[in-house]
C-alpha cells in the first residue's frame, strides 16, 4: 500500500476545535437505535423466547424490521433536516425514541407486536442514527478526517462491550422490560443532554469554549449526485460492502447464542461477546489512523477479511473461551472499522459535494443488506439446526467484499477547502 503523502503525526488542530464534537458523536453513534438493539439483541433472545415461546429463527426476523424501519428512516431524515435544521431533528428523535422503547416494554402475544415496535423505532428514532453523526463528523473535520471518523464511531465498540451487560443485568434482575426501559433511560439521560450543549455545525455559534466562526468551512468539492450513481466505483463498494455487513449483522446477533449452544454459561458467553467489543474500538481507531495515510482500499481490504478468519475458528469446534475471544476479537477488529470505512470511502472517493445523498443511498442499501441477512440466516438455522451454514457464508462474503475493494483504485483529489457556507 503506498503512501499518500500524509505525514505520520496527527494534526490535533481540527481536534482542539472539534473535541465535543467528537465525544457527541461517540455518545450518538453508541446509543443509536441500530447500535444498541443490534448488539444488545442477543441477550433478549432467550427470554423473549421463555416468555412468549417464540422460535430463535423467528426472533432473528426482528431485525429484518428493525433494519427495515431504517431504510425508511434513512430516506425521510435527509429531507427533515434540511427543512427543520441537524440539532432540531435529532433532539426530537431522541426524545420519540426513549418514547418507543418504553411503548415496547408492552409488546406480548403475536410475536408481530415485536416486529412493528422493531419497525417503528428507527422510524421515530431516525435523527439519531449513524449517519447524522458521520455527516456532522465530515462537516467538521478534513485532514483528520479517517481518525475523527474512527472515534466517532468507536461508540458501537462501547455499544457492544456495555450495553449486552448492561441489559443482562436488568434482564436478570428483572426481566426483559427492563432491557427497554435502561435503553430509554440512556436517551434521556445521556444523549438528549449532550446533544443540546454540544450539537453545532461549523461557524455556527459557540459551544463551550469554542469560538463562532472557529469551525473550518465546509467543503463542497465532489461529484453530483447523478454522477456519482452513473460511477461504477459506486456500485463496486455498494455490493463490497453490503456483503461484509450481511456477514456481521449475522455474527453480531448470532454470537451469544451460538456460545450457549456450545456449552458456555450466559455469563462467559456475554464475556467472550466483550472482546467483540473492545477489539471493534481498537480496530476502528488503527484503521481510521491508516486511512488517512496509506491506500484505503487496501486499508480496508485487510481490515475487512478478518471476521472471516474469526469465522473458521469458529467453525472448528473449539469449546475454549479463550480461543473463542480470539474469535469475538477478529471479528470484532473487522466490524469496527466497516461503518467508518464506508462513510470515508464516500467522502474521498466522491467528495462533499453530494455526500449526504450518495451516502443515503449507500446506507439504504447496506441496511437492504442488514435486514435481508437475518430472514437468510432465520432459514439456515431452521433447515439445518445449526450455525455452521451462516458461518460458512460470513467466511465467504467477508473475504469476497474485502478483494472487491481492491479494485477501486487510486482516489481522485478532491480540494480539502471550499467556499464556507452554512449547511
Amino acid at each position: 500500500m503506498a503512501s499518500n503523502g500524509n505525514h505520520a503525526a496527527i494534526d490535533l488542530t481540527e481536534f482542539r476545535q472539534g473535541w465535543q464534537i467528537v465525544v457527541l458523536s461517540v455518545i450518538g453513534v453508541a446509543i443509536s437505535i441500530n447500535a444498541a438493539l443490534l448488539y444488545g439483541f442477543g441477550v433478549l433472545v432467550i427470554p423473549l423466547q421463555q416468555e412468549f415461546g417464540w422460535d430463535r429463527g423467528s426472533l432473528q426476523a426482528a431485525i429484518t424490521f428493525l433494519f427495515a424501519g431504517a431504510v425508511l428512516g434513512l430516506q425521510l431524515v435527509g429531507w427533515l433536516n434540511l427543512r427543520f435544521g441537524m440539532k432540531r431533528v435529532t433532539v426530537i428523535s431522541l426524545l420519540l425514541m426513549a418514547l418507543g422503547y418504553l411503548g415496547t416494554t408492552q409488546i406480548g402475544g403475536s410475536i408481530w407486536s415485536l416486529y412493528a415496535a422493531f419497525f417503528l423505532l428507527p422510524i421515530i428514532g431516525m435523527g439519531a442514527l449513524a449517519v447524522t453523526w458521520t455527516q456532522l463528523l465530515n462537516l467538521w473535520f478534513h485532514r483528520n478526517r479517517g481518525l475523527a471518523l474512527a472515534i466517532g464511531l468507536s461508540g458501537t465498540g462501547i455499544t457492544a462491550a456495555l450495553v449486552p451487560r448492561l441489559l443482562g443485568w436488568g434482564v436478570e434482575n428483572w426481566d426483559w422490560r427492563a432491557a427497554f426501559v435502561i435503553l430509554a433511560l440512556l436517551n434521556v439521560l445521556v444523549g438528549l443532554p449532550l446533544t443540546l450543549w454540544w450539537f453545532r455545525l461549523p461557524g455556527e455559534g459557540p459551544a463551550s469554549s469554542a469560538k463562532a466562526g472557529d469551525g473550518p468551512p465546509l467543503v463542497r468539492s465532489g461529484v453530483s449526485f447523478q454522477e456519482g450513481m452513473l460511477l461504477p466505483r459506486f456500485w463496486i463498494c455498494n455490493v463490497a460492502l453490503s456483503l461484509v455487513v450481511s456477514a456481521v449483522v449475522g455474527l453480531v446477533t448470532s454470537t451469544v447464542p451460538m456460545l450457549r449452544d456450545k456449552g458456555l454459561s450466559a455469563a462467559d458467553a456475554t464475556l467472550v461477546f466483550g472482546y467483540f467489543g473492545i477489539a471493534l474500538i481498537c480496530g476502528r481507531l488503527v484503521v481510521g489512523y491508516l486511512l488517512d495515510r496509506l491506500w484505503p482500499p487496501g486499508v480496508a481490504a485487510l481490515s475487512l477479511s478478518l471476521p472471516g478468519m474469526g469465522c473458521l475458528i469458529f467453525m472448528s469446534g473449539t469449546t475454549d473461551p479463550a480461543v473463542m475471544s480470539l474469535a469475538a476479537a477478529l471479528v470484532g477488529l473487522g466490524a469496527g472499522a466497516e461503518f467508518d470505512i464506508a462513510a470515508f470511502l464516500i467522502a474521498r472517493y466522491f467528495g462533499l459535494k453530494d455526500y449526504g445523498r450518495l451516502f443515503g443511498v449507500h446506507q439504504g442499501l447496506i441496511t437492504v443488506a442488514s435486514a435481508a441477512a437475518p430472514l437468510m440466516f432465520a432459514a439456515m438455522l431452521s433447515v439445518t439446526g445449526t450455525y455452521f451454514a451462516m458461518l460458512v457464508y460470513c467466511t465467504v462474503a467477508t473475504l469476497l467484499g474485502a478483494s472487491l475493494l481492491l479494485t477501486l483504485g487510486r482516489s481522485p483529489q478532491f480540494a480539502l477547502h471550499a467556499e464556507a457556507q452554512r449547511a
